[in-house]
């Protein structure tokens, strides 16, 4: 008979293998078998009711799934060809599941033993409960290239579009992918490299014409120099993560956190949860907990990942695809917070009174457990009445008592008044062709805003922490509005018959106030933009100026090291700041990374611009390949925007900005005042003004430049009136226009006119 381990040997041994503690895991470690189990699971059964474990309850936790992206070990083929994988880290107590694997035509052949990361879709109604789709093989990460495709007498070459490459590509006749002429393709090195002759490619992906929507992104992305290959060694160091056990953490596998992100979500970083506070010296008060990946314990200072991470800057978000800031091991699996599956992170427990305030929080390493992974309509559906099997059983005990700390929030941000501008988000959709199938805009729930103010108030704790004690930290930093930035907005705002008032010191509230004045009329949209424009871009740096628009004294990003440097910098700091272990320290931020700040908060805000960028010329192209196939219609839309050389008129339907250019617009001359940000024609007086109403022809849409050019038709509903020589002509009401008009008059005249129609409706 073999020994049965002690209640204490099974304790230590669950509290140093969190990710192997199923009743198989424990047996197969003491070499417990046969009938001997009976023993143990009597064992396991006291201990439970001891209260020492609690088994995982099916409400609220389904153990018998395996995460999203996961590595498998690939099995010997079955009678019909078909290949099977092993997951590597399977922590239910049933029968291991079977996974399918999916190849696509461009997949390398794979055979026994060959390790892999993929993407996993759970099916039902079938003999196998998940199919697979090979991200990549393990110990593999072959250099790729994009480029135009030449045909040849001998299968053919790449010319790379990177303008920095000038290195061509060879492509055998059997690598083409079935490539034509002209065509933009996708390929990766084949072979290794010789010393001799162009190095061979092998063809992927097919993008086709190198103005169609789906190549835009790839586009985008190798002209704004935005790395998107990881290097060897870095695909080796998380290749080689495991998961993260309990030592030197807390357990708080217990606590039904949960993650809400978008449907689409790619991958997940923070979970929360919250409940009444019962300390009577709180009371309507609430405790509100939020946990974040602890991505600081897979990337460590001057590591390959690290390295790779801080170049990268940030994650960069594409209609079709995500160029991330760490390999997908960890961004989309062992750093994911996905559904069940235990996860090393750093939680913050904060106490905020019955209105809102934030009165204490303590920060930890901890092993956590999300309960579930739901979406923003998910969880507003079950708010609003309409629970769906998944969240019916977390409506009382998990997602209300979330939105009643989302209350008690919204009173001390209506106290606070951080800016509030009503801008729509666009979203651009994609058919299975990578063609634009619609142009929608984002709901923008309650439940977004709960989590906006949840990790707003966890992003404030890490600063305030850093600051108390004394650790160097990278601060987001917003800055108030230039002096005439901030008078170009007070200038649209009178010309509106808005008020803007002069003379005291700019506070978010005073922008609020012209905001809500603004809502519910025509001008609300331009009042929206003006003042977005009159905003400094938000930077990082070591020295703390407050954030303006939040209208906070400190704020410091915390809560998204997946996707961004400046949070894993302060995830850092607070390892740092509270000594944690087990590895002393070795995943805080050291003395170099402290030397070098200013650099490191340079860089990263020049990467975040460049994403930006990088994101909207993408944004713009699929708007002008969208609109391609409606050159000649009309559209309604509002001038956002005054240059010498014509007006730019956002339009209503898809928010794409198109300009109509000044040469267009009559036969006179147009006189531009960069001042009161207007084109006036020296023979009719015709006016073009920001926020004017306008209605406009689509005349060209490029989708190579993204470029959109507009033919203006009316202005305020009224017909353009006829240009005139440019001689001196006598306008509609009968007099004569000089050519050359004093700048003051322009805008005297200008906003004398807005404020009449304004009294006229």
């Amino acid at each position: 008979m073999t020994r049965i381990p002690s209640k204490a040997e099974i304790l230590d041994w669950i509290s140093a293998h969190p990710t192997q503690n199923s009743k198989r895991d424990i047996a197969k470690a003491f070499g417990i078998k046969g009938a001997d189990r009976i023993d143990l699971k009597r064992v396991l059964k006291e201990l439970e009711a001891e209260g020492h474990l609690e088994k995982r309850r099916k409400t609220y936790r389904d153990p018998e799934q395996l995460p999203p992206v996961t590595i498998l070990t690939v099995k010997r083929p079955d009678r019909d060809g078909d290949l099977f994988g092993r997951p590597m880290e399977w922590h239910g107590e049933g029968v291991e599941p079977i996974i399918l694997l999916m190849p696509r035509a461009s997949d390398p052949a794979l055979g026994e033993g060959d390790r892999i990361l993929a993407r996993l879709t759970a099916v039902k109604g079938a003999d196998h409960n998940y199919e697979a789709r090979l991200i990549r093989r393990i110990g593999t990460n072959p250099k790729r290239v994009l480029g135009v495709f030449r045909t040849g007498a001998e299968g053919g070459r790449i010319v790379p579009i990177d303008k920095s490459s000038s290195t061509e590509w060879s492509v055998a006749p059997d690598a083409t992918g079935g490539a034509k002429d002209g065509e933009l393709v996708e390929a990766e090195q084949a072979g290794p490299k010789t010393r001799l002759g162009l190095p061979r490619a092998r063809v992927v992906e097919r993008l086709g014409d190198p103005s169609a929507p789906k190549a835009v992104s790839l586009i985008a992305i190798h002209q704004h120099g935005i790395p998107d290959q990881f290097p060897d060694q870095v695909m080796a160091e998380a290749d080689a993560a495991k998961p993260i056990g309990l030592k030197g953490r807390e357990d708080l596998r217990d606590l039904p956190l949960i993650t809400i992100d978008p449907v689409d979500a790619r991958d997940r970083d923070d979970a929360c949860f919250a409940e009444a506070d019962t300390d009577p010296k709180n009371p309507g008060g609430h405790v509100i907990w939020v946990a974040i990946a602890d991505v600081a314990a897979y990337v460590r200072p001057g590591s390959a990942l690290d390295r790779e991470a801080r170049k990268r800057g940030n994650s960069s978000y594409f209609p079709d695809r995500v160029v991330p800031m760490l390999p997908d091991r960890l961004s989309g699996d062992l750093c994911s917070l996905h559904e069940n599956v235990p996860r090393a992170s750093v939680v913050v427990r904060m106490q905020v009174d019955a209105e809102g305030n934030k009165i204490g929080h303590r920060f930890m390493r901890a092993l956590i457990n999300s309960s579930a992974a739901l979406s923003y309509q998910e969880v507003q559906d079950a708010m609003d009445g309409r629970p769906s099997e998944k969240t019916e059983p977390l409506l009382e005990d998990v997602i209300k008592p979330l939105y009643a700390a989302y209350r008690a929030l919204t009173k001390a941000r209506a106290a606070r008044q951080p800016l509030d501008l009503d801008l729509p988000e666009r979203r651009i959709v994609l058919d299975e062709d990578g063609q634009v199938a619609s142009v929608n805009f984002r709901d923008r729930l309650e439940a977004h805003r709960l989590i906006e103010e949840f990790m707003v108030l966890a992003n404030v704790a890490a600063a305030e922490t850093l600051i108390k004690k004394r650790t160097p930290l990278v601060f987001r930093v917003h800055e108030e509005p230039a002096p005439e930035k901030l008078e170009a907005l007070r200038e649209t705002a009178q010309a509106a018959g808005l008020n803007l008032a002069k003379g005291q010191v700019l506070q978010t509230r005073h922008l609020n106030a012209l905001l809500n004045a603004a809502a519910g009329t025509d001008d609300a949209e331009l009042i929206n933009i003006s003042t977005l424009r009159s905003m400094q871009q938000a930077y990082y740096n070591p020295e703390n100026f407050g954030h303006f628009g939040l209208a906070l004294r400190n704020y410091a990003h915390f809560t998204s090291p997946i996707r961004r440097y400046a949070d894993l910098i302060v995830h850092r700091a607070l390892i740092t700041a509270h000594g944690w272990g087990p590895d002393n320290g070795k995943d805080g931020l050291t003395p170099d990374e402290i030397e070098r700040l200013d650099d490191t908060a340079t860089h990263i805000s020049e990467t975040e611009r460049r994403s930006m960028i990088a994101e909207r010329d993408t944004t713009d192209r699929y708007l002008a390949a969208y609109l391609s196939e409606r050159v000649g219609n009309e559209f309604t839309g509002r001038i956002s925007g005054i240059a010498r050389f014509g007006a730019f008129v956002k339009l209503d339907e898809t928010h794409a900005d198109g300009l109509v250019p000044v040469r267009t617009i009559g036969r006179e001359f147009f006189h531009f005042d960069a001042d009161a940000g207007t084109l006036m024609g020296a023979d009719t007086g015709l006016t073009l003004a920001i926020g004017q109403r306008v209605t406009v022809r689509l005349t060209q849409a490029a989708p190579v430049t993204g470029g959109l050019e507009l033919e203006l038709l009316s202005i305020e509903d009224q017909a353009l009136p006829k240009g005139g020589s440019g001689r001196g002509r006598r306008s509609p009401a009968g007099r004569t226009v000089k050519r050359k008009a004093a700048k003051s008059k322009h805008k005297a005249a200008k906003t004398k006119r807005k404020v009449e129609r304004k009294r006229r409706k």
